[in-house]
């Protein structure tokens, strides 16, 4: 990594938090550019998931008062991860957003109480910037200049990223993000809830070639992104089959196929405007197995490298909120003592770190 990039760490750790949906993350990390991927000290994360299965979805309110329960014992736990007491404590770093904005007031309000009654600095982290920093979490990180991916369930974003902080949103989602698609249209499928996971690991059983789905947008110029006529095909292909269960893997295979195609084209035509050499996949959907080795193989045919977070720190996480924090606060940025939330944040907004 090309050290003028970044700026040098403070010695204290940070503790970052990310409560942002349905998850909720505490990590404790000091940040060391010179060896990264060394510095992570702790990493405790806990999932809504059975809490919101009976409802198919997120419910906001049960997600807030869930993370209320959850944040502090989590904060012990990693603290005794790290072997640290509270007072050891350098900085802290929460989600300000984009996100549920319950949930982030429950994060942002603890991260702040915690920060002034240390008597440490606290920072207000994007949650996008965390997932496109994520794999400077590895020992292999990547330097900018590089395009980032960004798709989850709520965002399906193209970035060049110049320098942190340095943000220029090169395509965004029209409507459905790739990782909502997966979930809606394994949704009406009738797979369990998380339905992207669910219809990813049945895509592996489907056969090639039964269906075919359009790749979105990809037919005219342009880097944005649309996935809600591809669900409705879905849709429509699946009430017109027999519904059998090796059909109902056929289609979440060509479903699965289109979904990565279309990233790929897109990744392919942002590098090729750019000029960059580097891709970084980050979010939850950064996970897929076939997303994640036809990029490599892309790549690999032509002469682009692609940088993935572990699997671990693709979903949202606060390993990639206490890293984002920890640089913008070893660069001398620091939060005034309001408690504010953004559920819209525009990326681009971000200063240079």
């Amino acid at each position: 990594m090309d050290n003028k990039e970044f700026s040098k760490p403070a010695n204290r750790p940070v503790l970052g938090i990310e409560s942002s949906c349905d998850e909720t993350g505490v990590a404790i990390l000091r940040w060391e550019p010179d060896a990264p991927g060394k510095g992570l000290l702790a990493h405790t994360l806990y999932s809504q998931i059975k809490l919101h299965a009976d409802y198919g979805g997120v419910v906001p309110e049960l997600a807030s008062r869930d993370h209320v329960r959850k944040l502090l014992p989590l904060i012990r736990e990693a603290l005794a991860q790290a072997g640290l007491g509270v007072r050891d404590l350098g900085g802290v770093a929460y989600t300000a957003g984009p996100g549920l904005v319950g949930a982030l007031l429950v994060g942002a309000s603890v991260g702040r109480a915690l920060a002034w009654a240390l008597d440490v600095p606290a920072l207000a982290v994007h949650h996008m910037e965390g997932h496109l920093l994520a794999p400077l979490l590895e020992e292999d990180p990547p330097e900018p200049p590089f395009v980032a991916l960004l798709v989850s369930g709520g965002h399906s974003l193209l970035v060049e990223v110049k320098a942190i902080g340095q943000y220029t949103i090169l395509g965004d989602t029209l409507d459905d993000a790739a990782g909502e698609a997966f979930d809606k249209t394994a949704k009406l499928m009738g797979l369990p809830y998380p339905g992207g996971p669910a219809l990813a690991k049945l895509a592996e059983q489907g056969r090639p070639g039964v269906f075919r789905f359009s790749r979105p947008m990809t037919d005219r110029p342009g880097l944005d992104f649309s996935f809600s006529g591809l669900k409705t095909q879905v849709l429509l292909a699946w009430q017109k089959s027999d519904q059998s269960e090796q059909t109902r893997a056929d289609v979440a295979r060509a479903f699965e196929e289109a979904i990565v195609d279309t990233l790929i084209i897109k990744c392919r035509r942002a590098l090729e405007a750019t000029g960059a050499r580097r891709l970084v996949i980050a979010g939850g959907v950064g996970a897929n197995r076939r997303l994640r080795a036809e990029l490599v193989a892309a790549g690999e045919h032509d002469g682009f490298r692609v940088y993935f977070p572990r699997l671990a720190f693709c979903t949202d996480n606060g390993a990639m909120i206490a890293l984002a924090g920890a640089i913008r606060l070893a660069s001398g940025q620091r939060q005034d003592e309001t408690v504010q939330v953004r559920p819209r944040w525009d990326l681009q907004s971000l200063p240079a770190a």
